[in-house]
C-alpha cells in the first residue's frame, strides 16, 4: 500500500484537539484511512457493525468492484480465467500470484493428485455420524480430523507445514465430499483415480459405483470445474474473514479451515444455493409456473416475509459477472441430459425471465446470481441439495489458504479482536441471595 501525502482530519464539536489520520491507497479501489492509533490518541473506537466500512487487511489476492459487476483472482477477470484455465491452475494462480507455465501446472497437478487418498481410519471416524447428518456438519467435523492424522502439518508459523498442508485440503476435499455423500446414501466408498483430472475425479467418486465402470461425461466435468473456479475465493467475506481471524490465534490449518466451513453452512453465505433450490421445490409444491404469479406478488409485498433468493448480491450492486458464466453452463448442461422440460427447471427458467424483464426487479438490480445458477446445475448433475454448500466450501478451501498464507506472512499481523460499544449495566455489587 502507498502511503498519500495528505491526511484525514477527524474533528469534534466539544472541543476536543482534532487527530489527524494517515491515508493510504491500494492499486485500486478505495483509499484507506488508517485508525489503528486512534484509541490511543483519542480513546475512542470506531462503531461499523458487520465491518461494512472497515478494512480488515491489506490483500493482493481478490479483488471485487461490485458497482462494476467486475471479479479479479490477481488481476486476472473472472471471465477469462472460466473460459481458458481450469480449476487447478487457478488454485496454482491464488496461492503462488501467478498463472502457472506447462511445467509448473503438470508439477501441481501431479503433487495434488498424489495426495487425494485420505488415511483409511478416516472412514471410522465418519461412522460416528449419523446417516442423517447434514453433510456440513460432517465436513467440519472431517476437517477439523484432518490435524489428527496429520502431524507433520500443522504449524501454521511454518512455511513449509503451510504448503503440505495447502495441498493436501486441496486433494483431500473432493474425497472427504464424495465420502459424506457416499455414507448418507449407503454406498460403498470410490478410492480416487490419477487418471482423472480434479472435476472428473469428484464426479466419479460421487457417482461411480464398484459394479461397473463410471465414464466422466465432459460437458459435467467442464461444469463441475467452472463451478469450482467461480467459486475459488471471493474477498473478506464472512467465511474468509472466519479464516483468517482463527488463524491469527496461531491455530493449526486444518482447524482455521474447518471455522471457515462452519461459517460457509450459514444460509445467508453458502447455503444460498440451497436456499435457492427449497425456495424453488416449495413455489413447484404450491401449483409450480402457474402459481408463479402469487409468489412473485408476496416478493413485492414487504409484510408478507417472503424472500426471492438466488437474486441480487450484497456485492455485486450491478450484475453478478459469476453469473452468465455460470448461466452458459447451465443451459449446456439442461441440454445435454435432456432436462429443459423437468417441471422445476421450467419453474426457474420463467422465474429468471420475469426478474430480468419486471421492472420491481430491474430497478433494484435484484438479478440471477451465480448461486441460482449453480443450484439448478448441481441439481441436474445429481447432486442433492443439502450437499451444495459442500461442494461450495470444496471449491473455496484454496482461497482460503491463500488468504491465510498471505495473513501469516504479513509483518503487521496481529492476533484478530474487534471492540465493543458495550451498553449492559455498569458496574454494581452483589447483594446477598437473602435480600435480592
Amino acid at each position: 500500500m502507498k502511503l498519500q501525502d495528505h491526511k484525514a482530519t477527524l474533528s469534534f464539536s466539544n472541543g476536543a484537539p482534532s487527530v489527524e489520520l494517515p491515508i493510504y491507497s491500494g492499486t485500486v479501489g478505495p483509499d484507506v484511512i488508517d485508525i489503528r492509533k486512534l484509541y490511543a490518541q483519542t480513546g475512542m473506537f470506531t462503531y461499523d457493525p458487520g465491518f461494512l466500512s472497515t478494512a480488515s487487511c491489506q490483500s493482493s489476492i481478490t479483488y471485487i468492484d461490485g458497482d462494476k459487476g467486475e471479479l479479479l483472482y490477481r488481476g486476472y477477470p473472472i471471465e477469462q480465467l472460466a473460459t481458458q484455465c481450469d480449476y487447478l491452475e487457478t488454485c496454482y494462480l491464488l496461492l503462488y500470484g501467478e498463472l502457472p507455465n506447462e511445467h509448473q501446472k503438470a508439477d501441481f497437478s501431479k503433487r495434488v493428485t498424489m495426495h487425494t487418498m485420505v488415511n483409511e481410519q478416516m472412514q471410522f471416524f465418519l461412522r460416528g455420524f449419523r446417516r442423517d447428518a447434514h453433510p456440513m456438519a460432517v465436513l467440519t467435523g472431517l476437517i477439523g480430523a484432518m490435524s489428527a492424522f496429520y502431524h507433520d502439518s500443522t504449524d501454521i508459523n511454518n512455511p513449509q507445514h503451510r504448503e503440505i498442508a495447502a495441498i493436501r485440503l486441496i486433494a483431500k476435499l473432493p474425497t472427504l465430499v464424495a465420502m459424506a455423500y457416499k455414507y448418507g446414501i449407503g454406498q460403498p466408498y470410490m478410492y480416487p483415480r490419477n487418471d482423472l483430472s480434479y472435476a472428473g475425479n469428484f464426479l466419479r467418486m460421487m457417482f461411480g459405483t464398484p459394479c461397473e465402470e463410471y465414464k466422466v461425461n465432459p460437458v459435467l466435468e467442464r461444469a463441475m470445474d467452472r463451478i469450482f473456479i467461480l467459486h475459488a475465493d471471493h474477498e473478506q467475506n464472512a467465511s474468509t474473514s472466519t479464516v483468517r481471524l482463527c488463524g491469527s490465534s496461531g491455530t493449526n490449518p486444518f482447524a482455521a479451515i474447518a471455522a471457515g466451513v462452519a461459517c460457509l453452512w450459514g444460509p445467508a453465505h453458502g447455503g444460498a444455493n440451497e436456499a435457492c433450490l427449497n425456495m424453488l421445490e416449495e413455489i413447484q409444491a404450491m401449483g409450480g409456473v402457474d402459481k408463479i404469479g402469487e409468489f412473485i406478488a408476496k416478493v413485492k409485498d414487504k409484510n408478507s416475509g417472503v424472500r426471492l433468493m438466488g437474486f441480487g448480491h450484497r456485492v455485486y450492486k450491478n450484475y453478478d459477472p459469476r453469473a452468465k458464466l455460470m448461466q452458459e453452463t447451465c443451459n449446456e448442461v439442461l441440454g445435454e441430459l435432456g432436462l429443459e422440460n423437468d417441471p422445476l427447471f421450467k419453474l426457474a427458467k420463467t422465474l429468471e425471465k420475469i426478474a430480468l424483464e419486471d421492472d420491481y426487479f430491474v430497478q433494484r438490480k435484484l438479478y440471477p446470481n451465480v448461486d441460482f445458477y449453480s443450484g439448478i446445475v448441481q441439481r441436474a448433475i445429481g447432486i442433492p441439495v443439502n450437499l451444495f454448500t459442500g461442494i461450495f466450501a470444496l471449491a473455496r478451501t484454496v482461497g482460503w489458504i491463500a488468504q491465510l498464507n498471505e495473513m501469516i506472512g504479513d509483518p503487521e499481523y496481529k492476533i484478530g479482536r474487534p471492540r465493543q460499544l458495550f451498553t449492559g449495566a455498569a458496574k454494581r455489587d452483589v447483594v446477598p441471595i437473602a435480600q435480592r
